[in-house]
């Protein structure tokens, strides 16, 4: 006996054992046992959720011998021929391949006949946005005010493209995707009862990668089976769909938690090496990131029995919701910007150290920065007032201490030495060169920095800064912010400054050239300052 896909022989043959689309079952379910019955029925939704098998049930329903019912017996012959495609009454159009008028024409002229064997002679015309407007504009009267013996059923991916016309005169069921985990539900029944061993998150990667269709589901099955050998086992469907392994994904944001650039590299080439899809791979980091976001926000979310909610919930503590936020945001932009990268590794290895690189201050650190200019409210308990003799007294001037533990650590020494003398680059060195020195005693040190600049304290510059500034002082030193303006001149001021004195004495120079100033004067010429570079 010939081997019948799994797609075709758990189709389903009544309301009862239909997966999902539960509101439109109750709409239909309804109107039949009611007898409120339509002439003309539109399902619209993706591939594979169902539209072509609700007709056939809905048709069984309507000529089953036992009468009009939402639950055909199945053993009639009228039942038994529609599942096997042989009712006369029951004819099913493709409009992909029927899409001219004289076709429709054709097909509607045998409307008007009374039924051969059923109750109701049903149209059932698939992909029906394929018709021409002259095939619409055909069957519009039919539609309309078809025989009491005819029900119309259409259906399509694409409601967009009918005709207003035609959508007014139907009943519109909208079906949706089937979720993922009615779809590994249903495709763990099946195996069950094909005594086929299999691991359940073999069955989630199938549900996933079956984007809502449970007839791509099915077919994803079947070619599952055949790659195992009889069972689907996780390990083989992940290599069979060329999926990504969440310890991959796990590992991205561990090395991310250690700041640890070359552990997200040997990801990269661990995929490459494997024939990895990276925009897959960037799919399920987005994916993962919104279950840790979702750990992070509702805890309770997460399924007690999800295999990965210890990792989840580690996770969740380990990052910010500031940091996943723009992660998830970094992840879906670079899964957009790997067509116009120079290659796809390429691609995925800049989203990779995008996130290594772009870390955001944490609350904690951005109040540690701006607590020396917060104003603190201490109470105090009253205290009685001093004696007279006290306040006729005359008032010494206060001086206030601002010696340091270390007389070389003063709050102006040279901060352009100290900067140009660190081991710094990147962002950190910008950062340094727009600070001021403030203070340096023996555990902090403190620098003012402009809010105009404030976005340099971003994550790890003032990391690498402060082990800098430690090995300088030769102890460790825990560095603060001062945000507010500064009142003398930082390394960067000082050197924009410098270089603005360089560029208006050369220009200068320029001018009092006699060569130049003979062609202004001879040829009305005028002389183009940005053009003139200081010789360094």
């Amino acid at each position: 006996m010939s081997y019948q896909v799994l797609a075709r022989k758990w189709r389903p043959r009544n309301f009862s054992t239909l997966v999902g689309q539960e509101h439109v079952v109750r709409a239909l379910t309804h109107a039949l046992s009611e007898q409120r019955l339509h002439h003309a029925y539109l399902f619209t939704g993706t591939r594979g959720v169902g539209k072509t098998t609700i007709a056939r049930i809905l048709a069984k329903s309507l000529n089953c011998e036992g009468g009009i019912t939402a639950t055909p017996c199945g053993t009639c012959s009228a039942c038994q021929e529609i599942d096997s495609g042989r009712f006369v009454d029951l004819l099913e159009v493709d409009a992909a391949t029927n899409t001219r008028v004289d076709e429709m024409r054709q097909l509607l002229e045998n409307a008007v006949y009374a039924p051969t064997r059923g109750r109701f002679k049903v149209y059932v015309i698939d992909e029906v946005h394929m018709l021409s407007n002259s095939a619409f504009n055909a069957m519009l009267k039919t539609l309309e005010e078809p025989p009491e013996h005819v029900k119309f059923i259409l259906a399509t991916t694409d409601p967009q493209k009918i005709p207003v016309t035609v959508l007014s005169r139907c009943l519109q069921f909208n079906l949706k995707q089937m979720p993922a985990g009615s779809i590994s539900g249903h495709l763990s029944h099946i195996l069950q009862a094909e005594g086929i061993p299999f691991d359940s998150p073999a069955l989630g990667l199938i549900s996933r990668s079956a984007s809502g269709s449970m007839r791509d589901a099915l077919s994803l099955l079947d070619q599952a089976i055949a790659h195992g050998a009889g069972k689907v086992e996780e390990a083989q469907v992940r290599s069979m769909l060329g999926t990504v392994d969440q310890d991959y994904l796990f590992a991205i944001l561990e090395a991310l938690i250690e700041a640890d650039a070359s552990a997200l590299l040997q990801v990269a080439a661990d995929l490459s090496i494997r024939s990895l899809s990276f925009s897959a791979a960037l799919q399920e980091l987005a994916a993962l990131l919104t279950r840790l976001q979702i750990a992070q926000c509702v805890p309770s979310a997460i399924d007690d029995d999800d295999p990965e909610r210890s990792r989840l919930l580690r996770l969740a503590e380990a990052f910010t919701p500031e940091f996943v936020q723009l992660a998830y945001q970094i992840s879906v932009i670079g899964r957009n910007e790997l067509s116009t990268a120079p290659d796809e590794y390429a691609g995925f290895v800049m989203t990779l150290l995008r996130l290594h690189t772009f870390r955001p201050s944490s609350v904690a650190d951005f109040v540690a920065a701006v607590t020396p200019r917060a104003k603190l409210v201490v109470p105090v308990k009253p205290v009685a007032p001093p004696p007279a003799e006290l306040l006729l007294a005359p008032i010494s001037p206060v001086v206030a201490d601002v010696s340091l533990a270390h007389p070389s650590d003063r709050s102006d020494a040279d901060w352009h030495q100290i900067v140009s003398s660190l081991q710094l680059s990147g962002l950190a060195r910008t950062l340094a060169q727009h600070c001021e020195l403030r203070l340096v005693d023996d555990t902090d040190c403190h620098l003012r920095l402009a809010p105009a600049h404030s976005h340099l304290q971003m994550k790890p510059a003032p990391d690498k800064l402060q082990q800098a500034l430690s090995e300088h002082f030769g102890r460790p030193l825990r560095l603060r912010f001062e945000l507010a303006n500064n009142e003398t001149d930082t390394p960067a001021a000082a050197a924009g400054r410098e270089r603005q004195e360089r560029q208006e004495g050369a220009i200068a120079s320029i001018e009092q050239d006699t060569f130049v100033r003979d062609v202004i004067e001879s040829f009305d010429a005028s002389l183009v300052e940005s053009s003139i570079k200081p010789i360094a």
